[in-house]
């Protein structure tokens, strides 16, 4: 009976994946954290009954788990998330009749107010990568690409060789859901995008091919961890302390640009936010940045 339970859940879940993938259009990414907290809770009822007919209580008792677990707000509200996601789907294709999690209340996270680096940071982060080798020269590429147009991590290691227009300094990006956005890349990105595809990727290319424009030193396209380790090994060069992680630097673009007077709807767009109440939590790291300069700067700040 067990095996006969594990081999139905396997299948709603896959489907459940398909329906992610196919018809809502989300990254591999995003998909693989679902997949997590799924699993999570599988491993909890072991199996012992169908995804379809898990009752209140077992809810209750799951969420007694997590916060014996003592998770963060942000996760478990994630964890939760993730299982009402699943059983929307499983209501919408009349697998079920109601969703157990639907009168689960999400603790509550708070804002997140994001921490950007300083433009000095910025600078000396760039100017951290050996320019002299194809690593270090894609790395600085990538650093500034990602700086420049504010790119999300799985945005830039996708980027792919026809979605770059060297000519019009443009680049093609297809962020969450699928929605594509065209971004201006700036006169310092583009010339060391230029020189990085004239120069240095057909020395990481070496006799393969690809369609991807940054590629490890095994001629495969770049990975989140291969560039987060990239950006850890540059920040300690560089003295930045505590160590950014590779989003700081999205952080970081928008904040900047909002510090020299950007419109708000000019950034979400470049950002790829569907809603520019998401883009608005920038505003209150530059609001802080200012009082900062006025305190500083000021005879009586």
């Amino acid at each position: 009976m067990t095996e006969k339970i594990k081999s139905s859940n396997e299948a709603i879940i896959a489907a459940f994946f398909d329906f992610l993938k196919l018809e809502k259009g989300l990254s591999d990414n995003t998909i693989a954290s679902y997949s997590s907290d799924i699993n999570q809770f599988l491993k909890f009822i072991e199996n012992s009954v169908i995804l379809a007919e898990v009752e209140p209580h077992l809810v209750n008792n799951y969420l007694s788990v997590l916060n014996k677990q003592r998770l963060s707000p942000k996760s478990v509200s994630r964890k939760i998330s993730s299982l009402k996601q699943l059983y929307a789907y499983l209501l919408k294709i009349k697998l079920v009749q109601e969703n157990p999690f639907s009168a689960i209340v999400m603790p509550k996270t708070g804002s997140s107010v994001p921490k950007p680096l300083s433009e000095i940071q910025i600078a000396k982060l760039l100017n951290a990568p050996d320019l002299t080798t194809a690593i270090g020269f894609r790395d600085k590429t990538m650093i500034e690409l990602m700086y420049s147009c504010g790119l999300r991590v799985s945005e830039l290691i996708n980027v792919k060789l026809m979605e770059v227009n060297l000519n019009q300094g443009t680049l093609l990006i297809t962020g969450k859901g699928q929605k594509q956005r065209l971004i201006p890349m700036g006169e310092y990105a583009t010339d060391y995008l230029s020189t990085y595809l004239i120069q240095f990727r057909k020395l990481l290319l070496k006799t393969k091919t690809s369609n991807y424009v940054f590629l490890s030193n095994r001629c495969k396209n770049m990975t989140r961890q291969t560039f987060w380790h990239s950006i850890k090994k540059y920040a300690q060069m560089a003295e930045i302390y505590p160590l950014p992680s590779p989003h700081m630097l999205r952080h970081s673009f928008a904040t900047h640009l909002l510090n020299h007077g950007a419109d708000l709807r000019v950034v979400q767009m470049l950002l790829g936010h569907s809603n520019v109440s998401t883009t608005q939590i920038y505003t209150l790291v530059a609001k802080e940045k200012l009082k900062e300069i006025h305190q500083k700067h000021h005879p009586r700040g």
